[in-house]
């Protein structure tokens, strides 16, 4: 299988790159894509950036690119609810993004696109399951994707009231040009910066919560 990674930022991707694997690299539009072969597949991943635009760029070169059957997203995520706590583990199931509205000119509901039948966007709900199923301890979980580092705990508690339980800055992006080409999209969040945290909250933990991100992908990696 021809899996897609995309990364947000660099210390996330340090995960990927001291994997052990032998890793070669390519320039492409600007961005460097880095391939490897895992558990007898073919990796590539794209350090994307912060944002939902670096993010939209990335995975569409990156499919382009390599032609991958999977597009696979980890990385470290910010609570909106008090009880979830650093280095808790969840998969993606749906995306709301919040920078989103339309419904002044268009018969929607704010923050819903027109091709989706709520607000939400969805992952692929088969990889949803066969991630739970490798690995049990994931829980389901709903995203407010958007523009800003969310540190405020009146905006948390505004994203938290649109049902959703943490929040990023790329997975809205990532699952729409996923959605749009075809391709399946898997990602998997651990908690860096809990409700009561802030920036530095997050700069204290980023590492080792990536690391037990990038830890459960490549158990389901070797189990697809």
């Amino acid at each position: 299988m021809k899996i897609g990674l995309i990364i947000a930022i660099e210390r996330e991707l340090k995960a990927f790159l001291e994997n052990g694997g032998e890793i070669t690299t390519k320039q492409v539009g600007g961005r460097t894509i880095f391939s490897t072969e895992m558990f007898g597949h073919e990796v590539s991943a794209v350090l994307s950036g912060y944002g939902e635009i670096d993010a939209a760029a990335s995975t569409q070169l990156l499919i382009l690119e390599t032609g991958c059957d999977l597009v696979m997203n980890f990385g470290v995520t910010g609570a909106l609810i008090p009880e979830l706590k650093v280095e808790d583990l969840f998969v993606v199931s749906r995306v709301l993004n919040y920078d989103f509205d339309i419904s002044p000119i268009d018969p929607v509901k704010k923050y819903q696109y027109l091709e989706y039948p709520d607000e939400f966007i969805p992952l692929n709900g088969e990889m949803v399951e066969k991630a739970i199923g490798i690995m049990p301890q994931l829980k389901k979980v709903t995203v407010a994707s958007g523009g800003r580092f969310i540190e405020k705990k009146e905006d948390k508690d505004a994203l938290a009231a649109l049902d959703c339980q943490i929040c990023d800055m790329e997975i809205a992006a990532i699952a729409r040009i996923c959605l749009t080409n075809g391709v399946r999209c898997l990602s998997i969040k651990c908690i860096s910066d809990t409700y009561a945290g802030d920036g530095g909250d997050f700069n204290q933990n980023v590492i080792r919560s990536a690391e037990v991100a990038f830890g459960v992908l490549k158990e389901i990696i070797k189990a697809l």
